[in-house]
């Protein structure tokens, strides 16, 4: 974000002012749009007050700006002598899309973390940077640089990327596939989306866990699917619930993340996996299994996918890099029927024209070579577990007889429960003013009193000062 320059000759609220006539010239602000409070600006600027009252009054002096008491601060629709006579209505436009925003806890931590870098990230479900393999990305490059073709590619991926998928999923996962029944995505975020918006319609019932990350994606609302929860025991779901489910809705459509669930950490029962392909196999209902966590397992033994016993062909198998190599490359992969993958193929294509090529070539490079890639996952299980087992400890001596937490086996997540009664806003709110963010258990669709830290982020020294943080914060809630 832009911040004014403190070693300029011009004073710092001259700079704003031009900042903010650049934002309204550009656009940003069309005419007739509220602008931010002094206090909010002051607070993003890292500026005094007095600093935006004086910037604003030189726009009000130009005749760019007009405030009026109990109005706020406005953009002229009179600037410079000339009234625009088809301003468009932003606001109008924004508020009619069919796809809906993210919910505000979600914009209010991803605000915060992109304005407060030094903040001690719990929330961000993702590697920190030390845990990325950029130096065997590096190493690849050097010894094979890309030399093929730089146009648009096949709609389903790579073809060198799905074909080495294909071995490396039957490797590591025990799930047989072929690179015609592999599409490649920007990411699993990708892969559900284009599962809702083609496969599924407006009404259809899918059941989601609950709690789950599903819940926190506006996709599945603005899909206009109904949402029907399967609780997640200490052993996930129970196969009896999707029964029972069905048996009232009609379920179209089951989504689960079987090892080690977002946020929740659990891990499904074997024998209930079983029972669950069975019961979907007789209802024919199609299940899609998200799988980021599986090789994070802390012991090297993570249960297999249930796509790995899926004889039916009932499971739509979903994977990607962001979890165990880096989120930056944007790859991912979905295991379905042939004909599932056309579709899917087609709609993407009207979308993008498909991925970029250099990521999945990377990718490919990386899967292939067994030596950079177990290298790399064994580091990365040792450093979570590292990681996992500092939080575990921080908890313990700082919210002993508080806060419950579940020690997960695997993935990146430690789902608590909070003995006493709190409103999830103002301890997130509690959280940033000490330098600390986490996302609260509703979000993933739990009542209050639930929090999912993410240990992946944080740097280990950090990772007691955060929870310190915390547990003054749940004392002011």
């Amino acid at each position: 974000m832009w911040k004014p320059d403190r070693t300029s000759k011009k004073p710092l609220y001259q700079q704003i002012a031009e900042y903010m006539e650049r934002r309204i010239n550009y656009g940003e602000y069309p005419p007739g749009s509220v602008l931010p409070s002094e206090r909010k600006l002051a607070s993003q600027l890292q500026v005094n007050r007095s600093t935006i009252v004086q910037a604003y009054e030189e726009l009000r002096a130009s005749g760019l700006i007009e405030s009026r008491v109990g109005f706020g601060t406005r953009v002229s629709g009179d600037k410079w002598g000339f009234t625009p006579k088809h301003a468009a209505n932003w606001r109008l436009y924004e508020e009619s899309g069919a796809f809906l925003p993210n919910i505000p806890f979600i914009r209010r931590i991803r605000e915060e973390i992109r304005k407060n870098p030094d903040i001690i990230d719990f929330a961000s479900g993702e590697l920190s940077a030390d845990l990325f393999p950029n130096q065997a990305f590096q190493k690849l490059w050097q010894e094979k640089p890309y030399l093929d073709h730089w146009g648009y590619d096949d709609p389903q991926g790579y073809l060198p990327l799905r074909e080495t998928l294909a071995s490396f999923l039957q490797t590591y996962h025990g799930i047989g596939s072929t690179s015609s029944s592999i599409l490649i995505t920007s990411g699993s975020q990708q892969s559900l989306f284009l599962i809702t918006q083609c496969l599924l319609s407006a009404g259809d019932a899918v059941a989601i866990e609950d709690p789950s990350y599903c819940y926190s994606l506006p996709m599945f609302q603005s899909a206009g699917l109904r949402l029907l929860r399967l609780p997640v025991k200490d052993d996930g779901i129970q196969p009896d619930d999707l029964l029972s489910l069905y048996r009232r809705h009609r379920v179209r459509m089951i989504f689960l993340n079987p090892n080690y669930q977002n946020p929740t950490g659990t891990v499904l029962n074997p024998a209930h996996r079983m029972k669950l392909l069975d019961a979907a196999a007789d209802l024919g209902i199609p299940i899609v299994e998200d799988d980021p966590f599986s090789l994070t397992s802390f012991d090297g033994n993570a249960p297999k996918p249930l796509k790995a016993y899926d004889t039916a062909g009932n499971v739509l198998y979903i994977g990607s890099l962001s979890k165990i190599a880096a989120s930056g490359l944007r790859i991912g992969w979905m295991v379905a029927p042939q004909s599932v993958v056309h579709r899917l193929a087609d709609a993407r294509q009207q979308m993008d024209f498909g991925l970029s090529v250099i990521p999945q070539w990377i990718a490919a490079q990386f899967l292939g070579s067994k030596t950079d890639f177990e290298d790399h996952v064994a580091s990365l299980r040792k450093a979570l577990l590292r990681k996992r087992d500092l939080l575990a400890s921080a908890m313990d001596e700082y919210l002993k007889g508080e806060v419950d937490y579940s020690l997960p086996q695997g993935g990146l997540n430690m789902w608590c429960s909070i003995h006493k009664k709190v409103d999830d806003f103002r301890l997130l709110e509690e959280g940033i003013k000490r330098g600390v963010i986490f996302v609260p258990g509703s979000v993933y669709g739990s009542k209050p009193g639930y929090v999912r830290f993410s240990f992946s982020r944080p740097d280990p020294e950090s990772i007691h000062k955060g929870i310190r943080a915390f547990a003054e914060g749940l004392k002011h809630c």
